[in-house]
């Protein structure tokens, strides 16, 4: 769905979103709609795809992830963030 930012709040509070394709654009506009709202439910997804347009648009699609885990986003003793991009199943 494109442009429904209503339709997109009713459906995270409902939990009826499978997949996100999100497009991200290098530039800053100021203010504007939240995608995750109030009455959003957690949920775990995983990055699927992304690619990158030769404009710098980053295309990513994201899926759903089973149960959603809480984790750390700590650096280990030598300030380095590695594991974070470890791929865990």
């Amino acid at each position: 769905m494109t442009g429904s930012s209503n339709l997109i709040q009713s459906l995270l509070k409902h939990d009826l979103v499978d997949e996100f394709r999100l497009w991200v654009f290098p530039v800053i506009i100021g203010s504007g709609k939240r995608l995750f709202g109030d009455g959003a439910i957690p949920g775990a997804f995983r990055l699927a795809d992304v690619k990158a347009s030769s404009t710098g648009v980053a295309i990513q699609r994201y899926e759903r992830a089973g149960k959603l885990e809480h984790g750390s986003f700590e650096v280990d003793q030598r300030g380095r963030s590695s594991a974070l991009w470890e791929n865990k199943p």
